[in-house]
């Protein structure tokens, strides 16, 4: 399984934040629940519409968001 295919970014939702399967349960929410101490069971037991698969993908996501090599700003 990959775990990436259950983020989305759709500018509709969320204001194109990740998120997971284009609900409105972003990535950082995840991860800011998992960093409070959190456990996948807290989490699926608070957010029943997620999955354990859900929160893998979170973390995925930020792994490979980490790898990124350069971040740059964009100005409008």
């Amino acid at each position: 399984m990959n775990y990436l295919d259950r983020i989305t970014i759709n500018p509709e939702i969320c204001h194109g934040k990740p998120s997971i399967r284009n609900t409105r349960y972003t990535v950082g929410l995840i991860l800011d629940l998992l960093s409070a101490g959190m456990t996948e069971k807290d989490i699926i037991n608070d957010y029943p519409a997620l999955e354990v698969q859900d929160i893998k993908a979170c973390l995925a996501f930020a792994s490979k968001l980490l790898k990124v090599k350069t971040i740059q700003k964009i100005v409008a």
